[in-house]
């Protein structure tokens, strides 16, 4: 009995290892298994029986590792102590793979954190850099027989190794059927004066020729796949694709070695040649949503930009940065690119990037990273590079603000793929029966027919389709979403929470008016530089209201969230915010929004401000009321109360002085009772709200507002268009049903012709790959057609106001 390594699957042969009462091909694999069950984490192979590889021997392979220069360029993120590297590992393959890479901190305590990306077959790994170093990390991953590929040229212009193996077995599959397809013209058309005896046979042996590396290289994928779902148990889409294969080449091969006929090689390359030319076009599709995605989808974050010459700040797009630019972040705001520190006081939060929530002190001219959090007042810093915007994408979508949501589409349309196989092998097995008793020349091709005809891949694709255009569309009207379930789920919210301040109120339109004892000048200067310090949209506003003053480097900052700004400058201070705040007990005027102003320990007086709301916004109520239960949670007092009432329905609720925690638990409370909240805020103070949400929606005027809590950014032109994306999404969804329903229908009828035994294997071949790309053409129209309707009705409405 032929024996089979315990950890990798291969052969054992002679040179067997015996251990722990299992078969090892070698001492790697051995080693492996010795250090997996040391550390207990021998269930790696309970998930999928031998998912390992063997161990390759890296003696002295990796020493340039120990190159600083090349460490560099390799690393995303070092700040002396923890660094991060993003490495590309061919070998991922399995749920076993993604289960030991993402549990290397039990083999190496030094690795805080390692996520992997399987699609792209990368893992992300976060190690201490005092106790572990890259060129470890490489050797362990390889130790286990996850060899990494580097490419340092690779990594110089931003890429992995680009895989075109699709397009090499794609190339001999189409060779191969051309040829076939050639020499079998004669028996086609019955050419007897030309179809002799010897020509015959030869033809005959050439097409057996010509089939062999369709069957062995062309169609390996669907071979490997179908053997590792069975030996996981698991009845994938590829196993009757194989058995098709199979059985053609085997009954071709014994008609003519018996002298028969002359084969299904025709129908047999054809095949193999239409799967990988359905495959190749959906590849292409996904790479081109997503370049859409990536590059195209810019996230409307600005940054304010120091021009030096004419001693003004500017609003830029982060994607508009050069290296060299002299840039301002405020109190919250994100690093958009590495950058020098040229003033002030730096405290960074790098959790965002890390998952590491201590803040870092950083002097002049240190260096900072992308991705970092600036917590104590304004800095200045110069831009090393420009912007990645793929960088502030992998940022956004970091597996760290991932919440465990469910995708219960997408497991709808798995669990349907599932049993669609039982069901396609059940009827093709069925019918063979059948027609081995009726007419067994037929059999083979019923077989091989409901094999091919009833693939289920356009049902599986009509659902990242749909969704993935229209998170295209959604992108052109300026609502970038994190990725495209977020569509799903708003298509199944029924209640929407929104924060007053700087969400349904416009910053760029407010009337503002002072009452109390005036400041002096250095209480002035202070007052401007603690407001250029802070992101709060009350705090941007009064900064451009209030006059121009010499730029200071603040001694002390804070920033007290719901609360108010404390700042010092020499030996001057100043708080501003809520009466309670700055310690003022005699207000008793809740009617305005007011930002009141002590400075030296004595109250001066308060700002006033009229809030302008947003264009279309009691429109949008109105569309809103029809569908969903409506809330206002606003950390403000309740001055705008009696306007609101008159903008909002009668049934929304009104919820005032909601400090940012009040928000979260009150999502909370609502997502108990069966709800599907979704949050429309700022991005700043409600992190929190946004993070708890089913979908958290950050609205984005004019500032670097990104939080990687929120799921979608809106631009603030468009928060008119609030109710057609919501729409939208409800209308992919009945898309994609309706989509079910054709790809069901077109099963029923291919079905139909194939189990009676009209349909060759050739044409079910043919008609698989265009059946798929029906169904695509279907659901990108028709979200195409809707999409269209919806926002040129919004955009005529708003034209009207």
């Amino acid at each position: 009995m032929q024996q089979t390594c315990f950890h990798c699957g291969n052969n054992c042969e002679k040179h067997s290892v015996f251990y722990d009462e299992k078969n090892f091909c070698c001492n790697g694999c051995k080693t492996v298994y010795e250090i997996f069950s040391t550390n207990n984490l021998s269930c790696y192979y309970d998930l999928q029986s031998a998912p390992g590889a063997i161990p390759k021997e890296v003696e002295g392979k990796y020493d340039y590792l120990d190159n600083p220069a090349i460490i560099e360029k390799l690393v995303e993120f070092d700040d002396g102590k923890l660094q991060i590297v993003n490495l590309y590992i061919p070998h991922i393959h399995c749920s076993s793979c993604i289960w030991i890479l993402e549990n290397l901190h039990k083999l190496q305590p030094a690795i805080k954190n390692a996520q992997v990306d399987f699609p792209k077959k990368t893992i992300r790994i976060t190690y201490n850099l005092e106790q572990f170093n890259l060129k470890e990390i490489v050797k362990l991953l390889n130790s286990i027989g996850y060899e990494p590929y580097i490419s340092l040229n690779a990594y110089s212009k931003g890429k992995q190794k680009v895989d075109r193996s699709l397009i090499y077995k794609l190339g001999v599959a189409g060779f191969a059927f051309g040829n076939v397809m050639f020499l079998s013209f004669p028996e086609y058309f019955e050419v007897s004066e030309f179809w002799l005896e010897q020509y015959k046979h030869l033809f005959r042996w050439l097409m057996f020729g010509f089939s062999i590396p369709v069957v062995f290289y062309a169609a390996q994928e669907y071979f490997i796949s179908a053997y590792k779902g069975l030996r996981a148990k698991i009845l994938n889409i590829d196993v009757p694709i194989s058995l098709g294969i199979l059985v053609l080449f085997v009954r071709s091969f014994i008609e003519i070695f018996m002298d028969w006929g002359s084969g299904f090689f025709d129908s047999l390359t054809g095949l193999v040649f239409f799967l990988l030319l359905g495959k190749f076009f959906q590849q292409k599709t996904y790479s081109f949503l997503s370049f859409e995605r990536d590059y195209k989808s810019y996230f409307p974050i600005a940054v304010t930009r120091l021009n030096l010459q004419e001693n003004k700040e500017e609003n830029i797009q982060v994607y508009d940065i050069q290296k060299g630019d002299r840039l301002l972040i405020r109190n919250s705001e994100l690093l958009p690119v590495d950058c020098i520190l040229i003033n002030g006081k730096a405290e960074i939060d790098y959790s965002f990037v890390t998952g590491e929530s201590e803040a870092v002190h950083k002097n002049s001219g240190d260096k900072l990273f992308a991705g970092g959090k600036q917590l104590s007042g304004a800095i200045e810093v110069e831009a090393l590079k420009s912007v990645e915007q793929s960088y502030l994408t992998q940022l956004w979508s970091n597996d760290i603000f991932n919440k465990n949501k469910e995708e219960t589409f997408v497991n709808l349309t798995n669990r349907i793929s599932k049993y669609f196989t039982y069901v396609v092998l059940a009827i093709a097995f069925g019918a063979t029966t059948f027609w081995l008793f009726i007419d067994s020349s037929l059999a083979i091709n019923v077989f091989t027919a409901v094999l091919i005809i009833a693939c289920p891949c356009a049902l599986a694709l009509s659902t990242p389709f749909a969704l993935g255009n229209m998170l295209r569309i959604f992108g052109r009207q300026k609502l970038y979403l994190k990725n495209a379930t977020i569509i799903e789920k708003l298509a199944q919210v029924d209640t929407i929470i929104f924060d007053k301040t700087g969400t349904i109120t416009t910053n760029n339109q407010r009337e503002i008016y002072y009452e109390g004892i005036h400041l002096n000048k250095a209480e002035e200067a202070l007052l401007k530089n603690t407001l250029r310090s802070s992101n709060h949209p009350l705090s941007r506003a009064l900064y451009d209201f209030l006059a121009e003053q010499n730029i200071q480097t603040l001694d002390d900052f804070e920033e007290v969230t719901g609360n108010g700004i404390y700042a010092t400058k020499a030996e001057n201070s100043i708080r501003l915010g809520s009466a309670k705040f700055v310690g003022n007990t005699a207000e008793t005027n809740t009617q305005d929004t007011v930002v009141h102003i002590q400075a030296n320990d004595a109250y001066k007086g308060k700002y006033i401000f009229h809030n302008q709301y947003r264009n279309g916004v009691e429109r949008l109520f109105e569309e809103l009321e029809k569908r969903y239960h409506i809330i206002i949670l606003s950390g403000d007092n309740e001055g705008e109360k009696e306007r609101l009432q008159q903008l909002l329905p009668k049934s929304a609720q009104l919820f005032f002085n909601q400090k940012p925690e009040d928000k979260l638990n009150y999502i909370k409370s609502l997502q108990k009772k069966g709800h599907k909240v979704a949050m429309i805020g700022d991005g700043l103070n409600d992190a929190g709200a946004l993070a708890q949400s089913d979908v958290g929606i950050s609205i984005a005027e004019n500032v670097n507002v990104f939080s990687p809590a929120c799921d979608a950014i809106l631009e603030a032109s468009n928060f008119s268009k609030i109710s057609s994306f919501f729409k939208a999404s409800q209308q992919t969804i009945s898309i994609i049903k309706s989509s079910f329903v054709l790809s069901f229908l077109y099963n029923v009828v291919g079905l139909y012709f194939a189990v009676t035994g009209q349909l060759s294997p050739i044409i079910a071949a043919i008609l698989m790959p265009l059946s798929s790309i029906s169904v695509l053409v279907f659901v990108t129209f028709l979200t195409n057609y809707s999409a269209r309707k919806l926002f040129s009705s919004t955009k005529s409405q708003d034209n009207k106001n």
